[in-house]
């Protein structure tokens, strides 16, 4: 089949990739130049439109960001089915990869495109630098808003991915994709509102949290942290919440758990106050990476940036050391160095924290991850 893969993010680069090594023809779509310059995948890329005339399908796999009044934009994918409305002219299967709302394929996407083509969605399942799950061994998700759309959808997918599994409307695909992520981000919220309380109590979060574990059944381990980033646990909730407020009902579980994690940075940065004797005015502090999740660069809705935020209001003078990262926002990674305090908020595989040891620095961990060799402070 000849596929063209509109946006050349890592969903968009990990299905081209995947649909090429599977023998497709493939066309990667992507606007953004720098990005084009800095691909390194099998297939050409391009940011004419016109090279999508011919395709069997196309896959749309575009950003599905949150406005500043923190609901659903689209209109990344609405520019994209307005772009491909001028190429496509014969019959094609477009598939919406992008996550958003039930009814976006049907109420969305298809008015833009017209009824000449077939539809049908397929949510993206990509966890980056996940080294157990792939694009390959995830079950995928298909449905058509007809039974040929579906089929095809179906043919195509198997091609690539171990396991796709059938459901019958696109609107089901689409709800527990958002479902999969606000589950998490509830008991992510949970946990963490667990672990304010047992500090004010007195007690150990994670020896709680390894004595519950213990139990065999109906109990699921979850970790506290500094917060929840990157595209999707941030933001596929607000996508259910908003849909159920159009239909009439309050997400109410959903909506107070967004709020508990957006809090954590602002909690954590009074504990390091209190920490710190009551003030962070005037000392300085560093912290260890910056992007959403352990070794990928993704700043986007990274709970570490609104600490660093926070603290820079609260008087701090904070740094940030952050390899994988590089630079963000005009600042760029300095290296670990002595300083009042020490934070690990995303930690990087083979960090080597030994300037913070040599010097003395305080430290404390509100990353997820259990390898650090500091102690946790949450």
């Amino acid at each position: 089949m000849r596929v063209a893969v509109i946006g050349q993010g890592y969903v968009g680069t990990a299905v081209g990739s995947a649909a090429s090594s599977a023998g497709h023809d493939v066309v990667g779509i992507e606007i953004d130049p720098s990005r084009i310059a800095n691909l390194s995948v099998p297939y050409k890329v391009s940011s004419d439109y016109t090279n999508v005339v011919g395709s069997d399908v196309v896959v749309i796999a575009v950003p599905t960001p949150l406005n500043e009044a923190r609901e659903p934009d689209l209109s990344f994918l609405e520019t994209a089915c307005g772009s491909l409305n001028s190429v496509l002219k014969s019959s094609t299967l477009v598939v919406n990869e992008s996550t958003s709302f039930p009814g976006t394929l049907r109420n969305v996407i298809a008015p833009i495109l017209g009824e000449s083509h077939l539809y049908a969605s397929a949510p993206e399942r990509i966890d980056p630098a996940n080294e157990k799950w792939n694009i390959a061994n995830t079950p995928r998700l298909v449905s058509g808003l007809s039974d040929e759309a579906t089929s095809r959808a179906m043919e195509f997918y198997r091609s690539f991915c171990k396991e796709v599994v059938q459901v019958s409307t696109p609107e089901v695909a689409e709800a527990a994709k958002l479902f999969e992520n606000t589950f998490r981000q509830v008991n992510i919220a949970l946990v963490n509102e667990f672990a304010q309380i047992a500090s004010a109590l007195g007690i150990s979060t994670f020896e709680t949290l390894g004595a519950a574990a213990t139990k065999p059944y109906g109990f699921m381990s979850f970790v506290p942290s500094i917060g929840v980033g990157g595209h999707c646990i941030p933001v596929d909730p607000s996508y259910l919440s908003y849909a159920a407020d159009k239909a009439g009902v309050e997400a109410s579980f959903i909506n107070l758990a967004n709020s508990v994690n957006v809090l954590m940075p602002r909690y954590i940065a009074g504990r390091t106050a209190t920490l710190l004797g009551g003030s962070v005015s005037g000392k300085k502090i560093q912290i260890a990476g910056i992007s959403y999740k352990s070794d990928v660069a993704d700043t986007r809705e990274s709970p570490a940036l609104s600490l660093m935020e926070i603290l820079r209001e609260m008087g701090a003078e904070v740094t940030w050391c952050d390899e994988i990262v590089g630079n963000w926002s005009g600042e760029a990674s300095t290296p670990l160095s002595a300083a009042d305090l020490g934070v690990i908020a995303t930690a990087h595989s083979g960090v080597d924290y030994s300037a913070w040891k040599n010097t003395k620095t305080m430290v404390i961990d509100v990353s997820t991850s259990s390898n650090t060799g500091w102690p946790k402070f949450l």
